[in-house]
Order: structure tokens, then sequence, then C-alpha cells
């Protein structure tokens, strides 16, 4: 069930009414939110809702074990508990790229054996509720938790629908004290929920759906057809439409869960504005980010041991985040290339000449550095979108080809300045947007939502595109 359609719209509408109808009996609440939760996932395919339930039950009560035992034995369950979900995801994700990869090897020496096997269909969002059920035993382990882990309150967590399919990830310390808390819709901020649904909207069907259906999919289809300047174009377009994409889907998430009474961490802060590859990844799927460093790079030593440690921390950290994000060796690249960036960067804040110093403090620099970097991340999204090395690096040899551009209508050009360029209006006019349209009658709120969902169905293209990261 797709966000931007007419059947999420009349299930959110019916969710929304039932559970704030059952607000003053929390256990009906949550219980019908559950429900609605698992319907949600199966409307896609019952056929892993079965798998999504025993994920987050068999990680609910690992959980328990670790709040009851003593140590040694809560890391042993802890310990247990990552490797049944990691498990699970690599059999599903990773099976038949591994197969790949080892037939692909064996075929370097000899002829490779043929090898009779069905790759699983990957569930959808498995890649997510797997990272909510580790952050519910790591956090429980690290006691971060202040709460006792209730089965219903922690398969809930896990399978809350306006996360479940894509993100953003959230931490199990943060949302199961808000399952504790009584529901009060006085302290709802409809205004702002309605803002970021609109806007989320705006940029997935309009902005990343004309970007991909007009410009980035035809050029990274048949690249050789194209121009230097089309194929550069649909480069930048790529850009604009992954972050269109994926953060309207987040905002939308955001917005739900906001009228149905739940804060979600904002996920993206305007990330291509960002002077550095640290910075970038402080404001680009920040809750991915944040569950990296926390899970993954930190317990591996972080910077904790040294330089050349820290160096080899964030390498490793990055690779298996391309690796998160699919089983293509053009994922582990785009991870890769994204380490390399981390460490560039780390070694050269290490050089404190007085010239370096006045550089880098300078307005000139930012900018400088600002442009640089963003080459850096359109380079690696070349790897990213593309389906093999061999159309990623024939896009690269297409910027130089000669050639009018074909692509670069008046509507690709218009979303293209707004996907990218919309990043640098400041944030105060979006609050004083809201600050203003609290002061408009309700019967006029309506009205202006519905005017704008209007405007969206009509402008956007026909049909809907899935959001990019279902795949992952």
């Amino acid at each position: 069930m797709l966000f931007p359609t007419v059947s999420y719209g009349i299930f959110f509408l019916v969710v929304l009414v039932v559970a704030w109808a059952l607000a003053s009996r929390p256990e009906w609440h949550k219980n019908f939110l559950l429900l609605a939760s698992y319907c949600f996932y199966g409307f896609w395919n019952w056929t892993y809702v079965p798998l999504l339930f025993a994920v987050s039950l068999g990680s609910a009560l690992i959980a328990q074990r670790i709040q009851n035992a003593t140590s040694p034995a809560r890391k042993r369950w802890l310990i247990l508990g990552v490797v049944l979900n990691l498990s699970i995801l690599a059999y599903y994700k990773y099976t038949a790229f591994a197969l790949l990869s080892l037939l692909n090897l064996w075929s370097l020496v000899a002829p490779p054996p043929v090898i009779g096997f069905d790759s699983p269909i990957l569930p959808l969002g498995i890649s997510f509720f797997v990272f909510h059920a580790i952050s519910l035993l790591a956090d429980t382990y690290r006691k971060k938790l202040r709460i006792r882990v209730n089965l219903r309150d922690a398969l809930l967590y896990i399978a809350f629908f306006p996360q479940l399919i894509a993100g953003p990830i959230l931490r199990a310390s943060s949302f199961l004290p808000q399952l504790a808390l009584p529901r009060n819709p006085r302290v709802i901020r409809a205004n702002t929920a309605c803002l970021l649904i609109i806007s989320g909207l705006f940029k997935k069907v309009i902005i990343a759906n004309i970007l991909a259906t007009r410009l980035v999919e035809p050029v990274f289809a048949a690249p050789s057809r194209f121009s230097g300047a089309d194929t550069l174009l649909a480069v930048y377009g790529y850009a604009a439409q992954i972050y269109c994409d994926f953060s309207g889907y987040t905002d939308i998430a955001i917005g739900c869960a906001l009228l149905l009474g739940y804060r979600f961490p904002r996920n993206f802060n305007a990330p291509y504005t960002a002077v550095s590859p640290q910075d970038f990844w402080h404001r680009w799927n920040i809750s991915l980010s944040t569950w990296l460093r926390d899970y993954l790079y930190i317990p591996l030593g972080g910077s904790r041991a040294g330089e050349a440690s820290t160096l080899r921390n964030l390498m490793i950290t990055m690779v298996l985040g391309g690796l998160w994000h699919g089983a293509n060796w053009t994922f582990v690249f785009w991870g890769a290339l994204w380490g390399t960036l981390l460490v560039i960067h780390r070694l050269w804040l290490r050089v404190n000449t007085p010239a370096i110093l006045v550089l880098r403090a300078s307005v000139t620099w930012r900018w400088i550095s600002r442009i640089l970097l963003f080459q850096a991340v359109c380079l690696g999204w070349i790897f990213f979108r593309a389906p093999s090395f061999h159309i990623g690096l024939e896009i690269l040899h297409r910027l130089t080809a000669p050639g009018p551009t074909t692509l670069a209508t008046v509507p690709v050009v218009l979303v293209l300045i707004l996907g990218l360029f919309g990043q640098y209006l400041p944030r105060r006019w979006r609050f004083g947007l809201e600050i203003e349209i609290a002061r408009w009658p309700a019967a006029l709120r309506g009205a202006g939502l519905a005017v704008a969902l209007f405007i969206i169905s009509v402008l956007g293209p026909t049909g809907v595109a899935p959001f990019i990261y279902f795949q992952f």
C-alpha cells in the first residue's frame, strides 16, 4: 500500500478515526494499531506477515530475557538475538548475491557447477524491521530502555505502519516510552502534520516522479542514446529524485505518526547544503547514519583506539552500510566511496597550518567545499542508481559525449531546481506558514488541504512509482 494512493488515504482516515475513538482505552488502542499495521503490511503480501510477526516476537522475548538476566547471560542473549536477526536478513537479501559472487570467482579457474536454487523473494521493508528489532535488543542490553519490555508494545514498535516499509529507523528507547503514555489530542500539532504530509506528497508525486519518468529512467536505461548534457542532467536529476523521494516518504510518515499522537525523529536536514562528508551524513537519512554510528561504528571501537583504527572503523561501517542498501557490488562500491571520502576528510582536518586554518574559516572555502562535495555525492549516486558497473561506467563515459540536450524541458528544469535549491529555503518560512495557517478558521484549513491535494494529483504524472527505498 503506497502512501500517495487513494487506498492508503482511506486506510489512514479509518485508522485515525478508530485509533482516537479508542484513545481512552490504551490497550484497545494499541491492539488496533498493531492489527492495522499487519493489515498494512499484508496488503503487499500476506505471505510475509508471519515473518514480520516472528522477527518481532522473537526479538521481544529475547529482550525480556536480557532485562531479567544477569551478566554474562545478558550478553549471550544479545548475541543470540542479533545473530538470529542478521541471519534472517542475510538469507532473504544476500543468499543469491553470495552464490553468484562465489560462482563468478569459481569461473576464473574452472567452469562453475550448475546450482538449482530459487532465490527467496525479498520481503518488503525487511532491512528496516530487522534494524528495529536489533535496536530493541541493543537498547535493552545497554539499559537505555527505562521501562519493562511489553510483548504487545514491542510488536507494535517494530510493525508500526508509518515507518514499517522505509523508515525512519526508530529507537526502541524513544518510541516504547511513548506507547506507555496516555493519548492526548490537545498536544497534537495537526497543522505541522498536515504541512509535512502535503510537502511530502509534493516532493514525491510531482518532483521525484517527474524527474524519474522524464529524465532519470530514460538515461539510465539506455545511456548510449543521450548526449553528455542529457546525461549530466540525469545525474543531477537522480540526486534531486532520491532526495525528494526518500525525504518525501519520511515527511508523510512523520506527519501520519504525528496525527496519531506519536513523534518520529527528523530524518533529513537540507543534505545538499553540506560542506563536508561528515556534515552530509549529519543531514542525510539521519536515523540510519546515527544507527550505524551507535550500533556498528562504536561497537567496532569507534575512535577510541587511535587514528588507524578510527579510519578502519569508518571504512568498515560505510562498506557495510552500502551493502545494507542492496545485494549488489555497486552498493559496496558506493559505501567504499563514502568511506574513502570520510577518511580523506578526517586526514584533511589534521592539517592545521595557519594558512589552511584561515582557508577553512572563509566563506569562499565553504562554497567551494559544498560544490565539490555535491559532485562527489552525485558520483556515488551514479553507481547507487545503476543496475551494474557496466551501466555506471557507461554513464561516466557519456558525460563527455557531444550533442544537444533533448530532455531539458521546462517541467523537468523547474522541478530539478526545486528539488536541489529548495533545500536552501530558510526553515523559518515553514514555521511562519504554520503559524499563519493556525489563524485560519477550521473550514478554511480543510479547504486549503483539499485544494493542495487536488493540485498535486493534477500536476503529478499518471500512476504512482514505488518509493525508491522500498527495495532496500
